[in-house]
């Protein structure tokens, strides 16, 4: 099973020059970099013996059910109305296709300022990386509450974490596995939950120690 992360210093996904505020993708497989080098070693391990892909669909056996853009927008909206229910509407939240291919990300927050009668108005929206689209929940949540966090802070400072965590209290777990999910999917070409139905699963979840 995945050691737990913990409180060890974490470099967050950044993508040069782009606009708005989004979780980047790094060049794979250097997706830990900024975790102990314990725990990468861990995961290269893992991949190299063939195991990490049953470790990860054992300790997240469910995929979640969130498939079209509506279904996102009302997922990402709930969200929103539970945790920062005063901060700006978004007008729109879908996947995307094309992100971490053209602009090395996994999920984007925008404002699009347009100019209406005297008034200028900025709309908000959020676009996840369709490498969501068949994952466990507990990753849609962690990408969904940050880029939900940038509705208050803009950049990836202490605040900002606190919020996610505060929105997620296991968000740092849950980004670190995804992590090494990531580090899977570049070593495999497949991801542990590709064509699996969610109705199927019904194992329990194992807690990381």
């Amino acid at each position: 099973m995945l050691a737990q992360p913990g409180k060890a210093p974490m470099r967050h996904w950044k993508a040069a020059e782009q606009p708005g505020y989004h979780v980047a993708m790094p060049s794979l497989p250097s997706c830990l970099v900024g975790y102990p080098p314990e725990l990468a070693e861990q995961v290269q391990r893992l991949i190299a013996e063939d195991k990490l892909a049953a470790l990860l669909r054992k300790k997240y056996p469910r995929v979640h059910e969130v498939r079209s853009d509506r279904a996102l927008y009302d997922y990402v909206n709930a969200l929103k109305s539970e945790f920062l229910r005063k901060s700006e509407p978004l007008s729109r939240i879908c996947w995307d296709g094309t992100l971490h291919v053209i602009r090395n990300a996994l999920g984007t927050h925008t404002a699009i300022s347009r100019i209406q009668g005297n008034r200028l108005k900025a709309k908000r929206e959020i676009r996840i990386s369709t490498l969501f689209r068949e994952t466990p929940p507990e990753f849609l949540k962690m990408i969904a509450v940050h880029e939900l966090a940038h509705l208050k802070e803009r950049e990836h400072d202490k605040a900002f974490y606190q919020l996610c965590r505060h929105m997620e209290p296991a968000y740092h777990q849950y980004e670190f596995d995804f992590r090494a999910t990531l580090c899977l999917i570049e070593a495999s070409g497949q991801s542990p939950w590709q064509g699996k139905d969610s109705q199927k699963s019904h194992e329990t979840v194992i807690s990381t120690p």
